[in-house]
């Protein structure tokens, strides 16, 4: 599977200068957004802003910005099926190739003392969960990265073959799930405990 695309949207940021820069020197584009964007703009990394592949702007305050089909039809699209590439084709979707997307620890901003309930419903993240989900379901086609620990192990197999292998995808979607559970269950536990919370106040 040879990388020719790559959208990266982190929270940890733990190596990933270099990662971007490897790919770039390899004629890899690359999509971000935010901060990270922002982050490798400023090192002197060619990237391109999710909006302006999209042709669409972030809105309701950057609850959607990344959900868009081509976003989400590049990521998920199965290269070999006829009607995949014609509506990629009708749609102008590009493949991704390599998603390089981690989460904000929930618990982390429940954490803080002054956190509201308001403020910790805004602070779950929909888009990223949805690209590591949407990379790991097409692990077939598409590798997704959400530990700085596997940046090596990715940029030598691109180094020696210009892709990703399949056991390394396999193994990639499967930390992707695992990463994506775990955030999921920081949110369900606080959610659980606030409203078990509300009912005793209330009775």
């Amino acid at each position: 599977m040879k990388v020719t695309r790559a959208l990266i949207s982190v929270w940890d940021k733990t190596g990933v200068e270099e990662f971007a820069r490897f790919l770039q020197d390899r004629g890899v584009e690359i999509l971000s957004t935010g901060g990270t964007a922002k982050l490798l703009c400023d090192k002197g990394i060619a990237v391109k802003n999710v909006d302006s592949h999209t042709g669409h702007p972030e809105i309701m305050d950057g609850r959607v910005k990344t959900l868009h089909p081509k976003i989400h039809g590049g990521i998920l699209a199965i290269r070999d099926n006829l009607t995949h590439r014609e509506d990629m084709r009708n749609n102008g979707i590009v493949p991704i190739d390599l998603v390089a997307v981690n989460l904000y620890p929930f618990k982390d901003t429940v954490a803080k003392p002054d956190c509201t309930l308001a403020e910790a419903i805004e602070n779950i993240d929909i888009g990223g969960p949805a690209m590591i989900r949407s990379a790991a379901k097409n692990h077939s086609f598409t590798a997704i990265a959400v530990d700085p620990s596997d940046y090596k192990k990715i940029m030598e197999e691109i180094e020696k073959t210009d892709g990703v292998s399949q056991k390394t995808r396999n193994d990639l979607a499967v930390k992707a799930y695992s990463h994506t559970a775990d955030y999921d269950s920081q949110i369900h536990k606080y959610l659980a405990l606030k409203y078990s919370e509300s009912v005793c106040q209330n009775s």
